[in-house]
């Protein structure tokens, strides 16, 4: 039988509550059924194109009856023949109620074949030529997919199934500038029912002999230590204590190897309940970095052993304190108190939801000078959807345990506070009750306010842009801005003054506007017309500094192609001359090939080229070696290094070399790098124009099993009359606790640096004592004069001294920085604008910095890592450089060539972070010290990387990985995708500044700032409340997962199931279990592959069930859980509403609901399901036995998730 289903989205969106349509039978020929959110096809439903059409589409207005079929005239395509099986899919981008294929959509077509599987998939129309972009799906003769084609640009323009695409596929890869035969991934699968991959090689020609290899074995006798632990209960939690008892025996653990390109290994060994217990990396033949994860008695994780503690015949108290993870639970396994290594204890405190409502750490316990006293703790408060409603802080001297247990056996289960109560603290009334613990409070820091606007907000707009405006009540609409968060009042963590903010949203519930009056009482309004698909089609922002200020006005407006691509982006200030950031060309494949920035479209000031290889990483921006009329190009090379500097080739991801030249002085540079088996940078060497390398600018590193670095060596350049280059430094590092801490203790010059340019300390001399607080962060570095930082409780510096002067900063309670003071200097961060003494300075853009002192636009350079290379702007001639920056690789700046004073008030340099006075890099949650290639504070994520100690800067490899908040470590953009995906343009710069805007750092130690926004994305261990705070739920999901899973160093894999553990503070219940969806997508692609190791090789070969694309499953896991739940549900008896009681997590660590007699739970893949059962995949596992034990009247099954 074949079938033909069309889906058409994107018809008049709204926000109606509709019945769900559910389909049981074969539908009348030539009919069409439309819901506004979703349609079921169950067993009986079936439909023969033989006899007509049928169409399904979701959307619709309400007109539309949702339960009845309404006959019309389908545009179908006679060149698609009725005897191939596909569904056809169709966005709109303009409003229509009925199908009409003359109007702009985004069309595609999934062909199957008689299996019912993904034979190919073709993008209608999708290039920017017209081209169909077709993706084959070929499968070998046991129905097993082993290669993975990448798209390819046809001239066939209809959406018909094509002939031919796998060699015309390898023609267009072997021209079109990327000159590589081999356009596919392939697998090497083991001969057996079990499918297990046992290698895999990646697209490109480079790459065929450089596979990803899988192994999968059992532990030998001796090979693994074994610790166990005998746990007590002691105030309330379980405390238990470390033992090494000896080594497992032979064939006791699972052990699966993953040996990427470079043939680096990671080998995870596994116990037979599934429980990760060591992750290994091999350094050499005779040397390992072995991470350990000890359980309790309860199969909880009760510590963390990293490598360098590992090391060690045994763990002393002291490696304990200063090198090991540790963690307590209650009677509820909640985990109630972590340490972290280095910091002080860290505590939790739940309500009977198990949200969590109380958390300190020790500097918090001990209390903070000039802003609480002992015995605090930082509180979160919930309406009844478990939304925030209000943060603050709150002293009390009771013991946490007994708090915890005044909490769980309250008689009436008072969880939650209500609009409707009204109460006065800190200069603030808030339109919330206080009945919910804590009922004392000191501060209040942020307030969250959903569904109505609070009192003395601005009179809620008829409409905007002519655009109606959501209002508060049904009464005029029968729409609202009901479950929507409204407004968000954030305090000033140094004073009492706030700035609130409100979202307004069009009838569709799309944000189109926000209102922020900021702590100085001046404001910032942004409105943004949306296009039907809500791509913004230009953006009004008005900003004033203070009441009765002067007025600025800017203006953005976008442009998009067919496929709602970005290919113009124009700015203009007060009404002044339209200026074009950016006009964006794209290729086939989707890529920026050509950025024309400046000026306008006719004569750009640049026109910037990109090229890609294969693999879809950056190649090129612009041509070194071809510099004609460019300001600056660099190259970056991974496979195929030039032969005429060092460097070797590297295949997994890290670059060999890097050239770059300015038109400053045609010179051409360049950088090779070496790196050691645990992908750690260990030399950057420099080349000068003669191709010679005498040591200038370089930088040479060894490390210890940790991660800490050990030695740095650092040259600077090569003078007149000297033969040799300056040695800058020569520093041993040398830590806390006899070198068994991750704290630098001092460091030691032990050449000849040189203490003016470099480090200063002069040679052969030893540095002083490097201080810090119970929380790990650097209190003093009296070798660079600072003889005092003081933190906040986010642990920001609040208070520098260096040489008898003082930095203070001011930050909101969710992390944001709004003032520095230095000196005379009072600097304000509003919005994006930046002030020095009340005055204007700039504006960031897209692609730069407006001047509001010149009056001028100011384009930036960056390169691969955000880092600011070259500014330029517009003379009367053209475009002029006003400044250049060249760094050493772990970010100082190059001294000594192309020296320009550039603009003093402008001073995102590295990673485009603001340099500070303190020489310092402000990213948000840490400042970094690019001198010593360190943070000065304990990472906030630490957890998600047990293997690395948490002030290691990007992993030991700041060539590859940036950082863009100071929490994680991070493969810029331009590596995460694959060709057929458009280049990531980021997000569009409206006022705000990626290095100061209200997402750039979230206050992960405080439950306020955690709160900072309504949804959020956890991360860590569970409970730990290590979260990334978010604007858009799945948004930032996807880019989240897509962060941990596509990342090159094994992210995942070093933490087992802790990390994917997840807690997730979120209204929607169903959204919650589908975020741990996702977690287990990944965990089923790590049991299936060994390891995830090679999740990033992974994301190309993603065509089908087999290979679960995962930048897709994280999107498609929020539908397709939702999906399998319900049909789940169903199966029992309920409807896809209701949900039963939590009850205690699966065998898998799963959560689930319900009883033993009736529940659901979700799980991840078993390795060794049955094909058909389901479970083979992600899945939801369901039972009822109220009629009887299975087989005799009860029922199970699974239902697989789909993604």
């Amino acid at each position: 039988m074949y079938k033909k289903i069309y889906i058409s989205l994107g018809l008049l969106w709204g926000l109606h509550h509709y019945g769900q349509v559910v389909l049981t039978s074969p539908p009348v020929p030539n009919t069409e059924v439309g819901d506004p959110q979703s349609i079921r096809l169950l067993p009986g439903f079936n439909f023969n194109s033989v006899n007509g059409t049928f169409r399904a589409y979701i959307g619709g207005s309400s007109s539309h009856n949702p339960g009845t079929y309404t006959p019309i005239t389908v545009d179908y395509s006679a060149t698609i023949p009725n005897t191939e099986n596909y569904i056809y899919t169709r966005q709109y981008l303009v409003p229509t109620e009925v199908s009409n294929g003359s109007l702009q959509q985004i069309q595609s077509v999934q062909f199957f074949d008689g299996l019912g599987r993904p034979k190919q998939a073709v993008s209608i129309k999708s290039t920017p030529t017209g081209k169909d972009l077709v993706t084959p799906i070929p499968y070998d003769g046991f129905g097993r997919q082993v290669d993975s084609w990448l798209p390819v640009p046809m001239s066939s323009q209809s959406g018909n199934i094509q002939s031919g695409v796998e060699s015309s596929a390898t023609a267009y890869y072997q021209s079109n500038g990327i000159n590589d035969s081999s356009p596919f991934s392939h697998k090497n699968l083991e001969n057996s029912p079990l499918d297990r991959i046992l290698s895999q090689n990646n697209p490109g020609s480079d790459w065929q002999n450089k596979p990803v290899v899988f192994g999968y074995d059992t532990n030998t006798a001796g090979e693994v230590k074994k610790y166990t632990t005998v746990t007590s209960w002691v105030d309330g939690a379980t405390s238990s204590e470390l033992s090494l008892s000896g080594t497992y025996d032979a064939a006791q653990l699972y052990k699966n190897t993953v040996t990427d390109e470079d043939n680096s290994k990671t080998i995870e060994f596994k116990n037979g309940r599934g429980q990760t217990l060591l992750v290994r990396k091999a350094i050499s033949a005779s040397e390992n970095a072995d991470t350990y994860y000890v359980y309790n008695e309860f199969d909880q994780l009760a510590f963390v052993i990293p490598p360098l503690a590992s090391a060690s015949v045994s763990i002393s108290s002291s490696a304990l304190e200063h090198l090991c993870y540790q963690y307590k639970y209650d009677d509820r396994s909640r985990l109630v108190e972590k340490k972290l290594p280095g910091k002080g204890w860290e505590q939790m405190i739940y309500n009977k939801k198990d949200q969590v409502i109380l958390y300190r750490d020790t500097v918090l316990k001990n209390g903070i000078p000039n802003f609480t006293a002992d015995q605090s703790w930082a509180f979160t408060k919930y309406d009844q959807l478990g939304r925030v409603t209000y943060t603050g802080i709150s002293r009390d001297v009771t013991p946490r345990q007994s708090i915890q247990s005044y909490i769980d056996n309250q008689a009436v289960n008072v969880s939650y506070e209500a609009r409707g109560g009204s109460f006065t603290l800190n200069s603030m009334t808030l339109e919330y009750g206080n009945v919910s613990y804590p009922t004392s409070i000191d501060k209040i820091l942020a307030v969250s306010y959903y569904d109505t606007y609070p009192q003395g907000a601005p009179a809620v707009p008829g409409t905007i842009l002519g655009q109606d405006v959501l209002p508060q009540t049904t009464q005029s609409s029968n729409v609202s801005t009901k479950s929507l968060p409204t407004a968000s009042y954030v305090r000033n963590i140094e004073d009492e003054s706030w700035t609130k903010a409100y979202t307004y949203y069009d009838k569709k519930g799309r944000a189109i506007s926000a209102h922020s009056v900021n702590h100085l009482g001046g404001y910032t309004k942004t409105e943004s017309f949306l296009k039907f698909s809500g791509v913004p089609e230009y953006t009004l922002t008005q900003h004033q500094r203070v009441a009765g200020g002067t007025i600025i006005n800017t203006k953005e407006t976008f442009e998009y192609d067919h496929q709602e691509r970005l290919v113009r982006h124009w700015h203009e200030v007060n009404g002044g001359t339209k200026e074009l950031l950016a006009e964006n060309l794209y290729n086939d494949l989707g890529q920026v090939q050509t950025k024309n920035v400046g000026n306008t479209t006719g004569s750009p000031l640049q026109s910037v080229k990109y090229a890609y290889n294969i693999r879809g990483w950056l190649t090129k921006v612009n041509d070194p070696s071809n510099l004609q009329n460019k300001l600056f190009a660099y190259e970056l090379r991974y496979s195929r290094p030039d032969s005429q500097f060092s460097g070797s080739a590297r295949y997994n991801g890290n670059i060999s070399q890097m050239s770059w030249i300015t038109q400053s002085d045609a010179v051409l540079r360049n950088y090779s790098y070496e790196y050691d088996a645990l992908n750690r940078l260990k030399e950057g060497r420099f080349w000068d124009a003669m191709n010679l390398s005498r040591g200038e600018y370089h930088e040479q590193l060894t490390y210890d099993l940790n991660g800490n670095i050990k030695t740095l060596l650092r040259r600077g350049k090569q003078l007149p009359g000297y033969t040799a280059p300056e040695v800058m430094d020569d520093l041993e590092y040398h830590y806390e606790n006899g070198e068994q801490s991750n704290k630098l203790a001092y460091l030691k010059e032990v050449g000849t640096g040189n203490a003016l340019s470099g480090y200063p300390l002069s040679s052969g001399s030893t540095g002083s004592t490097i201080g810090y607080d119970l929380n790990g962060n650097m209190t003093t570095q009296q070798d660079k004069s600072i003889s005092s930082i003081q933190y906040n409780y986010l642990n920001l510096p609040g208070k520098v001294t260096q040489n008898s002067k003082v930095t203070d900063y001011t930050y909101r309670a969710d992390g944001v920085k709004v003032k520095k003071i230095f000196g005379t200097e009072t600097t304000d961060y509003l919005d994006g604008f930046q002030y020095e003494n009340g005055t204007l300075k700039f504006l960031p853009t897209a692609e730069g910095y407006f001047n509001f002192e010149t009056g001028k636009y100011v384009y930036n350079y960056t390169d691969h890592l955000g880092n600011t290379r070259l500014s330029y702007y517009k003379n009367g001639s053209g475009a002029e450089i006003i400044e250049e920056s060249n760094y050493y690789p772990f970010g100082l700046k190059h001294e000594g060539y192309n020296v320009m004073l550039g603009n003093p008030a402008y001073k995102y340099k590295y990673n485009g972070k603001e340099l500070q006075e303190s020489g310092m890099y402000d990213y948000g949650a840490r400042f970094y010290m690019p001198d010593l290639g360190r943070w000065g504070v304990i990472d906030p994520l630490s957890e998600l990387q047990f293997a690395d100690n948490p002030y290691s800067y990007v992993f030991g490899n700041p060539i590859r990985f940036n950082d863009p908040t100071g929490m994680f470590g991070e493969d810029p953009p331009t590596r995460g995708y694959s060709p057929g995906s458009p280049i990531e343009i980021g997000e569009i710069v409206l006022t705000g500044n990626r290095t100061n805007s209200s997402l750039s750092f979230m206050g992960i130690q405080s439950l306020s700032a955690y709160h900072s926004s309504q949804d959020r994305l956890a991360a860590g261990i569970r409970g730990s409340k290590a979260a990334l705070a978010t604007e858009k739920f799945e948004k930032n999901l996807a880019f989240t997962m897509g962060t941990f899973l596509m990342g090159g160093s094994n992210l995942l894999a070093s933490a087992g199931w802790a990390t994917l553990d997840v807690v997730v503070d979120y209204q929607d219940t169903e959204d919650q279990e589908a975020i741990q969806a996702v977690q287990l997508v990944a965990v089923g692609l790590q049991v299936k592959h060994g390891n995830v190791k090679g999740l990033q090789n992974l994301t190309l070969e993603a065509k089908g069930d087999d290979a679960l694309k995962l930048l897709g499953a994280v999107k498609g896991s929020i539908a397709g859980t939702k999906a399998a739940l319900a049909e789940a549900k169903s199966m029992i008896g309920l409807e896809a509403s209701e949900a039963l009681p939590k009850m205690g997590t699966g065998k898998f660590g799963s959560p689930q609901r319900g009883t033993g007699l009736k529940g659901y739970r979700l799980d991840p893949a078993h390795p060794n399901a049955k094909p058909g059962t389901g479970e083979e995949y992600p899945h939801v596992n369901y039972w009822d036995y109220s009629g009887g034990k299975r087989g005799k009247g009860g029922i199970s099954g699974a239902i697989p998730i789909k993604h």
